[in-house]
Order: C-alpha cells, then sequence, then structure tokens
C-alpha cells in the first residue's frame, strides 16, 4: 500500500465512523429531526417548510459544526467550495502533508415506496475529463486522493404544510412574558414545549461512500452533464453501485466518455449511454457479470 493509499485508507474509515456517530446529533430519542423551526425575538417558531432544498440546507449548516470538529480530530483543514456550482462541497487537506486532499460532498435525499430520490454525484464534464485544470472545481481532479460523499437519508413526515405554521412554546416563556399568540394577522399556536411540534422529517441513516462506488451509468439530472446514483439505501450504505465490482478506472472512463462514444447496434449508429453497451465497445462483454444490476 502506497502512503497514499494509507491516507485515503485512514480517510474513509474515520468517515465512517463519523456517520455512524451523526444521528444522535440531529434525530431526539424518538427519530425526529431536532430541529423544529426558526425563532423569533419574540420566542414564536416558525416551521420549516418540506421543500427538500430548504431541508437540505439547514441539514448542513446543523451538521457543519460535528463536520469541523471532525476535521480537527482527524488532522485536517477545510476549504470551503468558493462558488455555489464548485466542486466539491468541503476540500480536506492535510495538515502535515498538504498535497493529500479529500473531495468530500455532502448530500441529502429522502425514501421513497421504492428506494430514494435521486442525488447527483458532481459534473462528468470538463474537470472531470480535464483533471489538471481547475474550472468549476476548488482543485484539479486529478490533485485528490478520493472523493466521498457524506449522505443523509431520511423519511418525510406525513404533513400537509401548505404554509409554515407559527407555534407560541410555553416552556420558552418567562413568568414575566406575555404570550404572544398573534404574529401580524396570523395566528400562533401555544403549545407546552418544543417536543410537542412534530417534526418535518424523520428516521435518519448517514453514510460515507466513495463516489465511483455508489455512481449510476445514468445521468442524475437530464438538463446538465450530472453523474447519477445508486436508488437503493441498502447498496448506498453497502458501496455497491454498478461499478463497484469493475473498479474506479471504468466508471473514469465510462463517464469521460458517456453520450459522445458511440457504436453500430442494429445497423444503427448510437450514443453509449449505458455500460453494458460500453463493455461491448471496448470489446469487454466478458465483463458483464461484474455489473452490479440493483441500482
Amino acid at each position: 500500500m502506497t502512503s497514499k493509499e494509507k491516507y485515503k485508507s485512514d480517510f474513509k474509515k474515520a468517515l465512517d465512523a463519523f456517520a455512524g456517530k451523526l444521528r444522535q446529533y440531529v434525530a431526539t430519542e424518538t427519530g425526529e429531526w431536532s430541529v423544529k423551526g426558526f425563532i423569533d425575538v419574540y420566542k414564536n417558531i416558525y416551521t420549516i417548510s418540506s421543500d427538500t432544498k430548504i431541508i437540505s440546507k439547514i441539514l448542513e449548516i446543523h451538521t457543519f459544526p460535528q463536520i469541523i470538529q471532525f476535521a480537527k480530530k482527524t488532522g485536517y483543514n477545510i476549504i470551503l467550495a468558493e462558488q455555489q456550482n464548485y466542486y466539491p462541497d468541503l476540500t480536506f487537506v492535510n495538515r502535515q502533508d498538504e498535497r493529500i486532499k479529500f473531495a468530500v460532498d455532502l448530500k441529502t435525499t429522502y425514501r421513497k415506496k421504492s428506494g430514494i430520490a435521486s442525488f447527483t454525484l458532481g459534473s462528468h464534464g470538463v474537470y472531470f475529463k480535464e483533471r489538471d485544470k481547475q474550472k468549476n472545481i476548488q482543485f484539479p481532479y486529478n490533485q485528490y486522493a478520493g472523493h466521498f460523499c457524506l449522505g443523509i437519508i431520511y423519511t418525510r413526515a406525513d404533513l400537509d404544510i401548505s404554509e409554515t405554521e407559527i407555534y407560541c412554546v410555553q416552556e420558552l416563556q418567562e413568568k414575566h412574558e406575555t404570550t404572544v399568540v398573534k404574529v401580524g394577522e396570523r395566528e400562533a399556536t401555544t403549545v407546552e414545549n418544543l417536543k410537542s411540534i412534530t417534526s418535518v422529517i424523520k428516521n435518519f441513516d448517514f453514510f460515507a461512500a466513495e463516489k465511483w462506488k455508489i455512481a449510476s451509468d445514468k445521468q442524475g439530472s437530464g438538463n446538465t452533464a450530472n453523474i447519477g446514483c445508486t436508488l437503493n439505501p441498502e447498496d448506498l450504505k453497502a458501496e455497491n453501485g454498478i461499478f463497484s465490482r469493475l473498479g474506479e478506472e471504468w466508471f473514469d472512463e465510462y463517464w469521460m466518455n458517456f453520450g459522445s462514444a458511440t457504436m453500430l447496434k442494429n445497423g444503427k449508429t448510437i450514443k453509449i449511454t449505458n455500460l453494458r453497451d460500453f463493455l461491448e465497445f471496448k470489446g469487454r462483454s466478458d465483463l458483464w457479470n461484474k455489473i452490479v444490476k440493483k441500482y
């Protein structure tokens, strides 16, 4: 094992252990999200919208202090993405050897009746193909010793929230304070304590995974060059994506050529957009049995 591989192995083990402890930080003893809403100066609580973008951002803010502590404990500094569309969300730089860098993206998704809602694993565009370039990426892709996802899977509460609710929580009020029951023209519902407010999400699972091990061979979104992920929660946690038995080199080569390589099939020229066709195109149909089909 090379020195870089040792750093990578140690970082992954630490990230796995960290992911295993995050649930106790974000959830109550009943499994509900410990974040109930926003508070104003009158101590009224405004519940959170069930919009996934809002939930994702608040989860990131909620877990970030723990991520900072994790970095310090493991001997890394964190560099945040300079712009919103930059990859990755977090760059971990080893304090002893700044050549050792790890890319970590924070990903959140919710359970559906079958599987989870899809999320993306970064672009397969310029910075992925031209790995010595620094376009829309914090450092050139080839400077990272590993690319990871720190993921959160949750269940959405069965709530019909057309707009945020407002609560006046009795346990937050001092004896001399007058309970505020109206905010502008809106009524505030009085409840005894914060636990009386139903959280918008619950039942968390956390996972840490190498990006290539949980990738799909499909794009994560139709209009942008983003890599899709496996949609099975257990496969995410087990890093059991379609490329996981083939290896990272096949993941790299497939996504570098996605949609641009062509082949002749049934007398027609087609763009290659699935792994089975790509292996056939490369003359490696013998590897079809290594394609993990549960994704």
